[in-house]
């Protein structure tokens, strides 16, 4: 699915991640994906983003959009057609609060998204923030963070330029699509990557806290990692056939 160069820019975007059993988060990917490890471990998370001004590039960023949005994902790699490796993540998982998102995604730009609700509180240092999604009663994530100095001594990263750097090569996702047949792919440019620490005060994940997908002991919170006010592009990636 072919789209023109999207550009705009990136008001806040937090990264919650998670450090989990490689062979749990295996049976998760569709292949050719394999987990993308970091000392013995998989890395899977969730991306909350607040994009602003979203429209083809080359037009005024008066007519630019603005959205929640996140993506369920996980770092992986794989093998391309010419035997190299790539890396990524594989998003089992995408919502939005627009509507116009929801109804284009999988049909007019790559990626199914799911419409889902999106609260959200802020201060200078705070973000709090509920994701309900309307097919259910459940909140799919529940999250309040505080801007942090600190990175978490308990993190499985040695330092947060050694996370800054995964996270950075992950730069290419591809979205599960209903039918299981097809990934779409989409290749997010960022030329000035910076990341700041966030503080998780609380945190609750209906996906990552079901045990019939990730039994007791296989996956442990990490870290999170902030990122504000960075313009970005998105470009199609070709999709997978599987």
């Amino acid at each position: 699915m072919k789209i023109p160069i999207i550009t705009g820019s990136i008001r806040r975007r937090i990264l919650l991640n998670y450090r989990v059993d490689p062979d749990v988060i295996q049976n998760l990917l569709p292949p050719p994906f394999s987990p993308k490890l970091i000392h013995g471990k998989a890395i899977a998370g969730i991306c909350l983003i607040r994009l602003e001004h979203i429209r083809p590039k080359g037009l005024p960023a008066l007519i630019g959009i603005s959205s929640e949005n996140s993506a369920h994902r996980i770092a992986v790699t794989w093998q391309d057609p010419n035997g190299n490796t790539q890396e990524g993540v594989y998003v089992p998982r995408r919502d939005t609060d627009s509507m116009l998102n929801s109804l284009a995604g999988g049909r007019l730009f790559p990626g199914v998204h799911h419409h889902s609700s999106f609260d959200v509180s802020s201060t200078e240092n705070t973000i709090k923030l509920t994701i309900q999604p309307t097919d259910t009663s459940t909140p799919l994530v529940k999250m309040d963070v505080t801007k942090s100095q600190q990175f978490p001594r308990s993190s499985i990263f040695r330092s947060i330029t050694e996370a800054s750097k995964f996270f950075e090569a992950g730069n290419i996702g591809y979205s599960a699509r209903p039918d299981g047949k097809k990934l779409d792919g989409l290749f997010l440019n960022i030329r000035d990557w910076k990341v700041s620490s966030l503080e998780t005060l609380h945190l609750e994940s209906s996906y990552y806290n079901d045990q019939s997908i990730f039994p007791q002991g296989s996956i442990e919170f990490d870290h999170a990692l902030l990122m504000e006010n960075i313009h970005h592009e998105w470009h199609s990636e070709a999709p997978m056939y599987l």
